[in-house]
């Protein structure tokens, strides 16, 4: 079990990217974030990079799921580099489909046989394969890409050479499945929670502390739309009957009290509609009071 240690420095990693294909202006966040100052939040010295799809990598040629491949590896290589040189790794911008450059680099920087956990703060379980998906998204797929279930083409170029357990995710609301989805992830034994409360000896309370038990690390990772809907008016896949900001990040405190968390990601936050200050500054309340958690209570080694 690796021990806490202070939060000493930060890399915040900025993804202006949809998938794979570039972001449109700010549509992203990221340069909202940075006019904010959040990431001065950690109240440490903070590297700042944004990982480019390598030239040649085939957009436009129809192969998504390569250039998926090919963006996560440049993200792994980032994120490789700041865990060696001992950051802890902020994430914002993108959407769901960059965790496995999350994944990819931790197995770079500490080993293929790193036990890294997933808590999942999402909407939606994003445990879709090509044969269980109705609507054929591919941001409904990416943890299932991470557990060595569907696209192999990506899960590789991303680094991960070892496919996450299912043992070390933890999901937290996914209120909306689908059915064969749903069917899936409680085959696998994946616990779903609740948000709130997260309280000791409540579900997410205990889910969470099980597995920070069995893991050298963990990667706390939020999609944005997990919040209800008018948080995030103009996400692409917004939710109603979701949980407010305070719920959420009580739960981010609860996990972050573990002192395990060695990277931490905000994603999805659409910045490109009429809602759009609504969203952002969702994002930076999310970015901010989830920094300074971490900074409290400490990081995974």
């Amino acid at each position: 079990m690796t021990a806490s240690v202070p939060l000493s420095a930060l890399h915040a990693l900025g993804i202006r990217y949809l998938n794979a294909e570039p972001a449109a202006d700010d549509e992203r966040a990221l340069d909202a974030y940075r006019a904010a100052g959040v990431y001065a939040a950690a109240g440490v010295p903070v590297h700042e990079s944004e990982p480019r799809l390598p030239a040649g990598a085939g957009i436009g040629a129809g192969d998504v799921i390569r250039d998926l491949g090919a963006l996560n590896g440049a993200i792994a290589e980032e994120v490789a580099r700041a865990r060696q040189a001992g950051r802890a790794v902020l994430m914002t911008g993108g959407n769901c489909c960059h965790i496995t450059g999350i994944l990819g680099g931790l197995q770079d920087a500490h080993g293929p046989g790193v036990r890294a956990g997933l808590v999942w703060f999402d909407a939606h379980g994003d445990f879709n394969t090509p044969q269980t998906t109705l609507s054929g998204m591919l941001g409904g797929m990416p943890v299932a890409v991470c557990a060595g279930l569907a696209y192999p083409v990506w899960r590789e170029g991303s680094h991960i050479v070892a496919p996450l357990p299912t043992d070390r995710v933890v999901m937290v609301d996914v209120r909306n499945l689908d059915a064969a989805e749903e069917q899936l992830i409680r085959a696998v034994g994946i616990p779903i929670v609740p948000v709130s409360p997260a309280l000791p000896g409540g579900a997410l309370h205990q889910a969470v502390t099980e597995l920070a038990a069995r893991v050298d690390m963990l990667y706390l990772h939020i999609d944005a739309d997990i919040l209800d809907e008018r948080y995030v008016p103009d996400n692409r896949t917004r939710e109603p009957d979701g949980p407010d900001i305070e719920q959420v990040l009580a739960a981010v405190d609860a996990v972050m009290a573990t002192g395990k968390v060695a990277v931490y990601a905000v994603v999805s936050v659409d910045a490109r509609g009429p809602g759009r200050d609504r969203a952002v500054a969702s994002g930076i309340e999310l970015i901010r009071s989830g920094l300074e958690s971490w900074r409290r209570h400490g990081m995974a080694g």
